[in-house]
């Protein structure tokens, strides 16, 4: 008979479309193969709810509660009267509490898997549970490079979330049997900041599904075949892909529509926040919204653009285009725990000068310059699912 194990996710994993929920899905799938699993998790989007079902074909047993965006930020202020992060009581709730606590004394649970520190505060203080803890990234050091791009009153919000997460990651950590992370970086920089517990930390890849990320399968051309394309792919309410594309629309591809006025900027992906609505206002600039599969806008762009000034972890988009064979233009902070090497045909820049000047130049190659079957051998090689889930399975034991 399988054993119980219960997995608390902060947000449900599924649909696999964006970096957490790509990673925390595959976990599932995996992990329901070994273990009856327990699902504790949230839904901030209603359009998720149509996939509840389907998360559920994976469990045992599971409690989904919504989470709506607004009315948790407006509780997570309490977090200022109590000292704690503001992201816990964001992600605090009486019914998905009890829920814990009932199925671990109905089952005899023993082995939780928590996903993203803050779903930690479910099991804490329980010498009778075994906690694995997938940080995936280090978050209280995303909201300290929030403070940096911010002003007050903004930045004394984020760089105080950032000492106070980082309090409560290392209470979590004090408590786990082992807690690991999206790369080696991320590990190592966590390693530092909580050096007495360097023994418990470790690092878990993502993986990419490069049968369903292949350069083989083909798309109908969603662009103008008259243009040249760069593409950026990701979920446009997120602070950080909407600083990316914001940097890049004004400050680096105007540069580029100078030597090449026949290329257009496609920024693709669902939510795009008014700032990124806006950039459609500058000539060549693309804003899809929501599409129904992303392959095609990767598939048929002449590069990948990557240009994140803020990140953490592993950017599933970069491992996606690179799958597809695609050239990839990027940041350092895009590349961080990709170990890339010149063999590879991706270019990572820094500057807005030099970052336009390099889109020339693979511009310049046309269209049969823009696919690369090293990048691909590359993930496949280095970014296999089941190797990270077999490395998942042994830390949980």
């Amino acid at each position: 008979m399988r054993e119980n194990l219960l997995f608390l996710v902060h947000r449900i994993p599924y649909p696999p479309n964006k970096g957490d929920k790509i990673r925390s899905f595959h976990f599932l799938k995996a992990l329901s193969q070994r273990y009856q699993i327990f699902l504790g998790s949230f839904i901030d989007d209603p359009n998720d709810w149509q996939y509840a079902d389907t998360v559920k074909n994976y469990c045992q047993e599971s409690c989904i509660e919504s989470l709506d965006p607004l009315q948790s930020k407006i509780k997570s202020l309490t977090g200022l009267l109590t000292g704690k992060a503001l992201s816990l009581p964001y992600y605090k709730n009486p019914k998905l509490q009890q829920w814990v606590n009932g199925v671990i004394e109905r089952h005899q649970i023993r082995k939780v898997l928590i996903f993203s520190s803050v779903m930690g505060q479910y099991v804490l203080n329980r010498k009778d549970l075994t906690l694995i803890a997938d940080y995936v990234d280090v978050d209280s050091d995303k909201w300290r490079q929030y403070a940096e791009k911010k002003t007050w009153p903004e930045s004394w919000i984020y760089r105080r979330e950032s000492e106070r997460l980082l309090e409560f990651e290392k209470q979590l950590i004090s408590q786990a049997k082992a807690g690991f992370f999206v790369s080696e970086q991320e590990a190592s920089l966590f390693k530092t900041l909580a050096p007495e517990f360097e023994k418990r930390i470790g690092s878990v890849n993502n993986g990419v599904d490069t049968d369903y990320f292949s350069p083989d399968h083909i798309f109908d051309l969603p662009y103008r075949p008259e243009i040249q394309v760069l593409a950026f792919t990701g979920a446009m309410d997120y602070w950080a892909n909407v600083d990316a594309v914001k940097w890049f629309a004004e400050k680096v591809f105007p540069a580029i529509r100078k030597k090449h006025p026949n290329t257009e900027f496609y920024i693709v992906g669902s939510k795009p926040t008014k700032d990124v609505l806006a950039l459609a206002q500058i000539a060549g600039v693309v804003v899809t919204g929501s599409v129904d599969d992303v392959r095609p806008f990767i598939a048929h762009a002449d590069l990948v653009v990557t240009p994140l000034r803020i990140a953490r972890g592993i950017q599933n988009k970069v491992l996606e285009a690179m799958a597809m064979a695609k050239p990839v233009i990027a940041t350092s902070m895009a590349i961080e725990g990709i170990p890339v090497d010149d063999s590879l045909n991706v270019a990572i820049i820094d500057d807005e000068q030099p970052f336009a000047d390099r889109v020339c130049e693979a511009l310049a190659q046309g269209k049969g310059g823009n696919r690369s079957e090293n990048n691909r051998r590359f993930v496949l090689e280095n970014f296999s699912w089941q190797t990270s889930t077999d490395r998942l399975i042994e830390l949980i034991g």
